[in-house]
């Protein structure tokens, strides 16, 4: 039976793993669940998403399918439990200061975007796995520690969690700082006389992605603030 991103196996659907209780056993099984999804993320890593199958992790795993589905069930399941392991990743801030804290997080949950290329193209899927659902947690947290409630505290957080998320999607979806960039760049040129501006700026051609994150990440909580006063 096919495996697809949106429903699994036997019309199962993404985000379903974080909704089931954990299954229980006698004894100690072969493989463990942390085990699988570590084995996930290095296919994921090394081969990209189109690539895993759960035959596939069998494999890699040096285990049978049937003790792969004692713990997943579908391949939804373990794309959702690898997305939520890097999100892990990123570390909670301890600066104290409210805005510190945010540029941290969000950093960091970009940069782990970036080290996992396969995973912003995953993030439409429920994300309501632990690590991720803390993170939100202390993003929002945060910034009600900062002063912002009510509408302004659900616009802040989905304004910031929606541009990390967006950034990632376009950096890799752009590929490596290079060939696409030159093109995109070249016949932007090659029609100046149509995009003036794009060709001057050359804002289609290589950049420094890290420092245009940190400056638009600054626009927009300041723009945030100011929009409280």
């Amino acid at each position: 039976m096919s495996e697809s991103r949106a429903g699994g196996r036997g019309g199962r659907t993404a985000g379903e793993v974080w909704l089931r209780e954990p299954r229980s056993y006698r004894a100690q099984p072969p493989l463990t669940r942390d085990r699988i999804v570590a084995e996930a993320i290095a296919l994921l890593d090394g081969e990209g998403a189109g690539r895993l199958t759960m035959r596939h992790l069998a494999e890699r795993l040096g285990a049978g399918p049937t003790t792969l589905y004692w713990h997943v069930r579908t391949k939804d399941d373990v794309l959702d439990l690898a997305l939520d392991a890097i999100v892990g990743e990123v570390e909670l801030p301890t600066a104290g200061d409210w805005v510190a804290d945010v540029t941290a997080l969000i950093g960091g949950w970009y940069a782990a975007m970036l080290r996992h290329p396969w995973a912003p193209g995953l993030l439409g899927r429920p994300m309501l796995g632990p690590n991720v659902l803390t993170r939100t947690e202390f993003l929002q947290a945060t910034l009600a520690r900062g002063g912002f409630a009510g509408v302004e505290l659900a616009a802040a957080t989905h304004g910031l969690a929606n541009y990390v998320l967006g950034s990632a999607v376009a950096r890799v979806a752009g590929g490596p700082a290079g060939g696409a960039e030159l093109t995109a760049d070249q016949h932007v040129r090659a029609h100046a006389g149509e995009y003036p501006t794009l060709a001057a700026t050359g804002h289609l051609g290589p950049q420094d992605w890290a420092d245009l994150f940190r400056r638009g990440l600054d626009s927009l909580i300041a723009g945030l603030t100011a929009g409280r006063t």
